[in-house]
């Protein structure tokens, strides 16, 4: 198998990283494999079997440099000084056939000095839903690392639930930049390490960008555009800790995330997020906290720091509205509006609170508007008819509002009560499950495979995620 590496973090000073190769499994297997992918980045794979060797870590490809990174981070709110992967090994980079920088990285791939006392593996389940809902995401439009294969290992490995067969997911991403990256040499005082990283990042994702502050300020766009996509979609992230805020804008670690089925504002899945600083709605203020802490770090390397504070503060405060005018865009075009005025945004608020109210199901009320089944999803229909009124008038003057609708409200999410069926069969040894909701979500926005489009039904709703470490 020939991988065409090309590395250039590997290339930076020691203090960002540890060298080191994966531990080897006892007997893996492919368990997936995105050849689409391997094509986009130039991977020559003939054997599978070879390629499990390689993706399980079992074997060190040329011209790899793998080493495992360091940052530390903001996990909940509160400060952890040393992060860093604790399960994962960055096997390189490749520039791939359109002409894009992406790290390959083994995800499980055993200890690292920043484990942390865990083991460093990740077992099916969570490798399993990181490689569906990554790809998902990545049919939808949205910004994403991407899963390239999933491994099992033939060991197990221990978890609350007891003895769970063991993978590894390889995932590709623009970089695996984070906030907190930037974060660890602020709180160190290491300076020239920060200047370093910084300059790194803008000559790999922002090359126009000059200095600290224009780097601030494009990392901010990036996420003001990333948050509202997701909620376009009824996603929620379930960890938007800094060590997981991608500079690339990229939605990065799929751990305790969720489609939401009954829409609601403060939605929850992840099972430690006890107080819903992660909830749906809230996640647009996470993204400008986040980019506040990246603020503070970036900050830490300028001479003129009174100057640098009043800009990044300027940068930061701007933000809000930022994310406001991309989350009107996106759920205009919901419902069928390309050129959204001021004034569409209580008409969509309007329609949202009705949905809460009656617990319509996000995906499914979104698709079936301007059809009769539309109303079919409110409780109060004669409030919903209301509501249309308005809507149709509104949407008179728009050139196709149902092309637009029938290609921004997807067909198809990965839902949980899926995902988990999907998870207990794959332990089971049946991939067929997966292999369904792959094809499925392949093509989100047709209407191919009807039963993966009903939401949950009481005894399938899945009401907490967890992250799997």
């Amino acid at each position: 198998m020939q991988i065409p590496f090309d590395n250039s973090y590997a290339s930076l000073p020691d203090a960002f990283y540890t060298r080191l190769n994966a531990t080897p499994v006892k007997t893996p297997q492919m368990l997936a494999f995105n050849h689409d992918l391997a094509a986009v980045l130039g991977i020559e794979v003939g054997d599978l079997s070879e390629a499990a060797q390689v993706f399980a870590g079992n074997e060190t490809p040329d011209n790899a440099a793998p080493l495992a990174q360091l940052y530390a981070g903001h996990q909940f709110g509160n400060w952890n000084p040393q992060l860093g992967d604790g399960r994962a090994i960055l096997l390189g980079e490749v520039i791939g056939t359109d002409g894009i920088r992406r790290d390959i990285q083994l995800k499980g791939s055993g200890p690292t000095p920043y484990s942390r006392m865990g083991d460093g593996r990740a077992w099916m389940g969570p490798v399993l839903r990181e490689y569906l809902v990554s790809e998902a995401m990545h049919a939808l439009g949205i910004p994403t690392t991407r899963a390239l294969a999933a491994v099992s290992t033939g060991e197990s490995i221990w978890r609350e639930q007891g003895a769970l067969p063991g993978a590894v997911l390889t995932r590709v991403a623009r970089s695996h930049l984070r906030v907190g990256t930037f974060q660890i040499f602020a709180a160190r005082g290491e300076v020239e390490h920060l200047k370093t990283l910084t300059q790194y990042a803008i000559d790999r994702h922002y090359p126009e960008a000059q200095g600290p502050m224009d780097l601030l300020r494009a990392v901010c766009s990036a996420q003001a555009a990333l948050i509202p996509a997701w909620m376009a979609h009824g996603f929620i992230h379930g960890v938007m800790n800094t060590d997981n805020a991608s500079i690339a804008g990229e939605t990065i670690d799929y751990g305790p995330c969720a489609f939401m089925d009954a829409f609601a504002q403060n939605r929850v899945f992840s099972s430690i997020d006890q107080m819903g600083r992660y909830a749906f709605g809230n996640q647009p203020n996470i993204a400008v906290w986040n980019m506040a802490q990246l603020a503070t770090a970036l900050i830490a390397q300028v001479d003129d720091r009174d100057a640098a504070v009043e800009e990044a503060t300027a940068i930061i405060h701007a933000m809000p509205e930022q994310i406001e005018a991309n989350w009107l865009s996106r759920f205009a075009a919901k419902i069928g509006i390309s050129t959204p005025i001021a004034a569409d945004v209580k008409l969509l608020e309007h329609l949202l609170a009705l949905m809460q109210e009656d617990g319509a199901d996000f995906t499914n009320t979104f698709r079936a508007l301007g059809t009769d089944a539309a109303r079919e999803h409110f409780v109060d229909r004669e409030a919903f008819d209301a509501w249309a009124a308005n809507w149709q008038d509104r949407i008179k003057a728009e050139p196709d509002p149902q092309a637009l609708m029938k290609r921004t409200n997807p067909a198809v999410v990965p839902r949980n009560h899926r995902v988990e069926a999907m998870i207990e069969a794959a332990v089971a040894g049946d991939m067929a499950p997966f292999e369904r909701l792959s094809k499925a979500l392949a093509t989100p926005f047709t209407e191919t495979d009807p039963d993966l489009h009903r939401p949950p039904t009481s005894d399938e709703i899945v009401p907490a995620t967890f992250c799997g470490t």
